[in-house]
């Protein structure tokens, strides 16, 4: 079980671009996501984000970095940063992510 939640309880369908980049010493890192008409902005859900959960057997990876992007006044896409601030937290990280990309059928791609 890997999933993504922006309210608790409530799981993200919306497969996100996931952009990684890390510093050249390995010592930290980030990820940018970016979610293209996610279902947490449909009519079903009144729930309110409070910010990105990566939830899997581990635990959970929380950022508070989450942004709506609206056109038009109507919300349209979110976007997220999670902050690596260790080989450690980088790891853990890569970890979810290959649990999550097993599970919704996605690979990796070098840009």
């Amino acid at each position: 079980m890997a999933e993504i939640q922006f309210a608790r309880g409530v799981t993200e369908e919306v497969i996100p671009e996931v952009r990684l980049s890390r510093a050249r010493n390995g010592q930290n890192g980030m990820a940018k996501f970016y979610f293209d008409s996610p279902n947490i902005f449909s009519n079903d859900t009144q729930e309110e984000i409070t910010g990105m959960y990566l939830i899997d057997e581990e635990g959970e990876i929380v950022t508070r970095e989450v942004k709506g992007k609206f056109i038009n006044g109507k919300p349209e896409a979110v976007e997220a940063v999670v902050v690596m601030n260790s080989p450690q937290e980088w790891d853990r990280f890569m970890r979810f992510m290959e649990r999550y990309a097993q599970e919704k059928g996605l690979q990796f791609t070098k840009a």
